[in-house]
């Protein structure tokens, strides 16, 4: 007798392996997106914008100049935080300064998108944020110190949005004469009679001399109007301040080389900062080389631009301090942090 055979039940099919060719790269999601995160961390924002200033330059045009609208310059254009109530400074006046949306809507309002969500404002979706900077503080050892630490600023960087990139924002009235009385014609003659400055009337050439410590200045009736004679003497002004009793700039270079240009270039800012709170033209006619003569450090420092903005923001203070109305509302003003006053020129890092 046979024994009856099992029921045999099929075993399910083996799935077959698929081979994998290791030498071949693998993309997956995480991988993707470990590519974008180092693709993020290795942007450096501060030669982007060194990029861009000497690419407007190479172009021959000075970033920093906006066409002057004597309609429109009825209040102060400096850029500020109408959240904290505080100026932006420095590099970032420069910045925001070139921001074609705060002219064009004679707006000089930016903040964070976190700013804006406190105050129940919106940033619309899609709209691109502008980068500016500030210095943060940390303490690090210095075996040189005494206490064998020292206080070293990193330069730190974050995106504002425009107040025309944000619904729910109040319109922006400009403030007027009342409650800006350094934007009446007469103040550049207070500022220039405060300062102490020599300023003598003649000749065909406006220019500082360090030699003797005076403006020289062509007639009044030699310039287009009024508003073009307080934007140049205000220039040579700039120049002033690098005096060893003032702000002690190296003023000795001669004209055409490096260390010229550069000052020319600190006493250009300053120009376009003091003229953004004055309302009055930003343009100074210079000398065709004078660009050529910045492209190059610019170009072989990233740094040069802030070291400049950096020294055209103590130029600016400086003159504006000249201005009872302005200098008692600097007073009264929050604090302002690091990089907006000025960044030493040691002890700077990239951040």
């Amino acid at each position: 007798m046979t024994k009856p055979r099992k029921q045999q039940t099929a075993k399910p099919a083996r799935r077959r392996k698929k081979r994998v060719d290791t030498s071949a790269p693998v993309r997956c999601k995480k991988s993707l997106g470990a590519k974008r995160m180092t693709e993020v961390s290795h942007r450096d924002p501060m030669q982007e914008f060194a990029n861009r200033i000497v690419a407007e330059l190479e172009n021959g045009v000075k970033p920093w100049v906006r066409p002057w609208d004597p309609e429109k310059a009825g209040g102060p254009q400096a850029p500020f935080n109408p959240v904290t109530g505080k100026r932006y400074h420095g590099i970032n006046v420069l910045i925001l300064g070139m921001d074609m949306r705060a002219f064009q809507s004679g707006d000089p309002r930016w903040m964070t998108y976190q700013q804006a969500q406190e105050r129940k404002w919106h940033v619309r979706k899609g709209e691109k944020s502008t980068t500016i900077f500030f210095t943060k503080p940390y303490e690090v050892e210095d075996d040189d110190a005494e206490d064998g630490r020292k206080m070293i600023r990193v330069l730190k960087h974050y995106a504002v949005f425009h107040a025309t990139q944000i619904d729910g924002v109040p319109t922006y009235k400009a403030p007027n004469v009342e409650e800006a009385p350094w934007t009446r014609p007469e103040s550049a003659d207070i500022i220039l009679n405060n300062s102490g400055a020599v300023v003598r009337i003649g000749g065909d050439k406006a220019f500082y001399s360090p030699a003797t410590d005076h403006i020289q200045l062509p007639p009044e009736h030699a310039f287009r109007g009024p508003p073009e004679f307080a934007a140049t003497a205000l220039h040579e002004l700039g120049h002033c301040t690098g005096h060893p009793s003032r702000l002690n700039r190296d003023m000795q270079s001669r004209f055409g080389s490096a260390a010229y240009a550069m000052e020319e270039l600190r006493a250009e800012l300053a120009s376009a900062f003091v003229a953004s709170e004055l309302g009055i033209p930003t343009d100074i006619p210079q000398h065709a080389s004078y660009i050529a003569d910045w492209i190059k450090p610019l170009k072989a420092d990233k740094h040069e631009i802030f070291r400049a903005a950096v020294d055209a923001q103590k130029i600016a203070d400086m003159q504006l301090g000249f201005h009872p109305a302005h200098a008692a509302q600097m007073q009264a003003e929050p604090t302002t942090p690091a990089l907006a006053r000025g960044m030493p020129r040691s002890g700077l890092m990239p951040g």
